[in-house]
């Protein structure tokens, strides 16, 4: 039998262990401790059951919250125990309530959690029963009769259970005795039963004694002392309509309201018939809240009501007449709700700060909401303004937790505003509302951003070094030290050279640098990264391409290819050597606009300022050359005269278009001739003059140079006359062996069409020709005459062998070419005459 006792107990105990860790694991904890406990007593192990972390006690991220106005209880940071704060008395706390719980909150900050803790106050036998009255006095008619009854005062024991009010006794006196009665509420309401007539001649008065017990161990009395006194005859007693009243107010009844009228009627006459209502004094707050009127029974409200404060009062009536006699009757108020209470939003926890990058569903906030009214009217719904990337979860009962709905971007919003609101179901509804402020943490989630796609700047050559080419911008939506950039360039090479060593970029403003001096004619254009990183980390970065246009500018004079200038000698002891100028021949049979010489230019510029235009500076004999503005012609302007001088000299000047404008000068000589002995002939005066000008040894050779050259291209000239006559006259020969072997095909062809016996003369005759002769050209032109030479038809060359300079007839004898295909030849292949300088 003992040990099936045993069992029973610990199955009990390992179902409370049980119980335990399930509401443990439901965040819920329950603790019981009996009232009336000194401050700091021990209340129950909440680390322990709960699992708490004690390092987080010890740094105050743990706290407890009571849920009324006072803090009945606290948490010990080095034990985790919860312990009472106060002096927890129940009957004060808990008057109208049997069961008697204090509720707390345990949150957890940081990690958002929380934990509901319900301690039970356990009563202690610390009140005695007590009478409001400790002294009543009753009148009686001693013709009332036997058996009649009277009620009296109920003792009050703020105790519960046990310990609470158990039983009556009366002592005293014969002629009354004790009856108890069970009111709705299970309350003991004592009666004094009238059990012997009264005489008053016997006796007047009568003293009682009622004496009130608890149940506790051991047990407490109070006594109330009770006199009845024995009136005269007075036939009936004041009678109530009604033993019982119940009324149904709204608490928010205004101050001064009737709420009922009691009515009680007395048969009597005279003074025994009049009737006066009183309340019959209790300890309670009623007697406070209502007030009766003696005269009328009305009973209007003295204060206001709250029904959640008190929803019902019970109030007990008299009705005295004159002659002493009354009659009871209970008053019972039931107050009923009013949404007079609009919803309250606690925030029991909350973030103050969240990084962009916590994942969906992350807790910000623990909301506590409560209505203090009851039914529809407590009934709270709750929302979360639109537009905000969280949403609104019922975590528990009157709780709610404030999480995240999706990423958020600090970029695009820092900080919010989140506006919770709560509505009732009472009609119509409260409102009310809480804001949270929350700051959204930067993450280094964004790269720099180039304010531009490519870069690109134009640089003037010659710049100074050093000098700001371009400044690139690039900027980070990122916050704080993810947010600030530093720039770079990607190394690279330019023409061989390290790109570092042309240009430098600022780390932190972005400016651009050119750190030497651009040559257009050496670098037209630099390419280049520039690399813009963030301080974050890691790092992101992003680079833009720039790209650097050198402009020209007008820094190069033009320069003169040809005629080249008196400086350029080509070997010593040439005739240019001696500074002599370019010399080309005019035929004094020129046509106006006929070419007579070219000015070949070049500028090292670009664009415009290599655009060149050429102008006649200086001439022998003006208006008798003009040059062509762009081409650098020479050319006839008009006929040249007998009266010219043979030996014109000309300045040309060439420009360009740059601002300013640079010009270089080229120095032509041209001579007027007739024939090649007349320029040959003009160019050795022009050499023994230049002879004779200049002094010393350089003169001397100057003079036999020229003399050499003179006499050379005359015997070139007389051998290649030679050469002519004797093919002129070896063709003439065999022309008459022809004739004479009895061919009679050209009898008829008269002997002016052959060639006579002059060959000199008839060669001069035949090869009439235009020579032009450039002193430095690599190329002089011949053209010959229309005439004919014969009237035999020279063989055509095969396309691949270059035409001969004089044709061959089938028996390979010369002839000359064609008169209707004057065939130009050029000086570079076999010249007629040598290009002088």
């Amino acid at each position: 039998m003992a040990g099936r006792r045993w069992g029973r107990r610990e199955r009990a105990l390992l179902w409370g262990v049980l119980v335990a860790a399930w509401e443990a694991a439901w965040g819920q904890l329950r603790y019981s401790v009996p009232e009336e406990m000194p401050k700091g007593s021990f209340v129950g192990d909440v680390a322990k059951d709960l699992a708490l972390d004690l390092t987080a006690l010890g740094e105050g991220r743990v706290r407890i919250l009571d849920k009324g106005r006072t803090q009945y209880f606290g948490l010990q940071g080095k034990t985790g125990h919860l312990v009472t704060a106060e002096r927890i008395d129940r009957e004060q706390l808990c008057r109208l309530v049997e069961k008697c719980v204090l509720r707390c909150e345990l949150i957890v900050e940081g990690e958002m959690k929380f934990f509901e803790i319900e301690v039970e106050i356990m009563d202690i036998n610390d009140n005695a029963p007590s009478f409001q009255e400790g002294e009543m006095e009753l009148r009686m008619s001693e013709t009332t009769p036997p058996g009649s009854r009277f009620p009296l005062s109920e003792a009050h024991d703020p105790d519960l259970g046990r310990n609470s009010l158990q039983s009556y006794e009366l002592s005293g006196d014969e002629h009354f005795s004790l009856a108890v009665q069970t009111g709705p509420g299970g309350d003991q309401r004592p009666e004094l039963v009238l059990a012997k007539a009264l005489d008053r001649e016997e006796a007047a008065f009568h003293e009682l004694v009622l004496r009130a017990s608890d149940g506790g161990e051991p047990a407490r009395t109070g006594t109330a002392r009770i006199r009845v006194a024995v009136l005269d005859a007075n036939d009936n007693a004041p009678v109530f309509s009604a033993a019982e009243y119940t009324v149904r107010v709204a608490e928010d009844v205004p101050v001064g309201s009737v709420l009922v009228t009691l009515t009680a009627t007395d048969a009597d006459e005279g003074v025994n018939g009049h009737v006066k209502y009183s309340l019959k004094k209790k300890k309670d707050i009623a007697m406070q809240i209502f007030q009766l009127d003696a005269e009328t029974g009305a009973i209007t409200v003295a204060q206001s009501l709250d029904f959640e404060e008190g929803d019902s009062y019970e109030l007990e009536v008299q009705a005295h007449d004159g002659g002493g006699l009354f009659d009871s009757a209970k008053v019972y108020v039931s107050v009923t709700d009013v949404n007079d209470n609009a919803p309250q939003i606690s925030v029991r926890s909350s973030l103050s700060e969240i990084s962009e990058d916590v994942a969906s569903g992350t807790v910000v906030a623990l909301l506590h909401v409560q209505d203090k009214d009851s039914g529809a009217n407590g009934q709270v719904r709750c929302s979360l303004e639109g537009g905000v990337p969280f949403r609104l979860r019922n975590s528990r009962g009157s709780y709610y937790s404030v999480e995240t709905s999706r990423e958020l971007d600090r970029e695009k919003v820092s900080e919010y505003n989140v506006t919770v609101r709560a509505a009732d179901g009472g009609s119509p509804a409260l409102r009310s509302s809480a804001v949270l402020a929350l700051r959204v943490l930067d993450v280094n989630d964004n790269a720099p951003v180039f304010s531009e796609e490519r870069y690109s700047a134009r640089v003037s050559e010659n710049n100074a070094a050093s000098a700001l080419v371009l400044r690139v911008r690039a900027s980070d939506a990122d916050w704080g030290e993810n947010a600030r950039v530093r720039y770079r360039l990607v190394e690279g090479r330019v023409r061989g050279a390290a790109l570092s060593s042309y240009v430098s970029v600022q780390a932190e403003t972005g400016a651009l640098y050119a750190l030497r001096s651009f040559d257009y004619e050496e670098v037209r254009e630099v390419g280049l990264w520039v690399v813009a990183e963030d301080g974050g980390a890691p790092a992101l970065s992003s680079n833009v391409s720039v790209r650097l246009e050198i402009v020209d500018e007008n820094d190069n004079a033009p320069q003169v290819l040809y005629p080249p200038p008196a400086s350029a000698s080509s070997s010593p002891g040439s005739l240019s050597s001696a500074g002599w100028p370019a010399v080309e021949l005019a035929p004094r049979w020129s046509e106006p606009g006929s070419l007579v010489a070219k000015v070949v230019a070049v500028d090292a510029d670009a664009g415009q300022n290599a655009w060149l235009s050429y102008e006649v500076w200086k001439a022998t004999e003006p208006g008798l050359f003009r040059v062509g503005l762009h081409s650098g012609e020479v050319r006839t302007a008009r006929f040249p005269l007998a009266r010219d001088a043979a030996r014109q000299s000309l300045v040309v000047v060439v420009k360009d278009h740059g601002r300013p404008a640079l010009s270089a000068t080229a120095t032509l000589t041209l001579v007027l001739a007739e024939s090649v002995a007349e320029l040959v002939s003009e160019l050795g005066s022009a050499a023994s003059a230049a002879a004779a000008a200049a002094p010393g040894e350089a003169a001397g050779r100057l003079t036999r140079w020229l003399v050499v050259a003179v006499a050379a291209v005359s015997c070139l000239f007389l051998a290649f006359l030679l050469l002519l006559l004797t093919l002129r006259l070896r063709r003439w020969r065999r022309s008459q062996q022809l004739l004479a072997a009895g061919s009679g095909a050209l009898r008829g062809v008269p002997a002016s069409h052959f060639v006579g016996i002059d060959g000199v003369r008839a060669f001069l005759h035949s090869y009439s020709h235009e020579v032009s002769l450039t002193a430095d050209s690599r190329k002089s032109h011949l053209r010959l005459s229309p005439g004919s030479c014969c009237d035999t038809l020279p063989a055509r060359p095969p396309p691949d062998e270059p035409a001969p300079l004089l044709a061959e007839d089938p028996d390979g004898a010369p002839c000359p070419p064609d008169p209707t295909a004057p065939t130009p030849v050029s000086a570079s292949d076999r010249p007629l005459l040598p290009s002088l300088s």
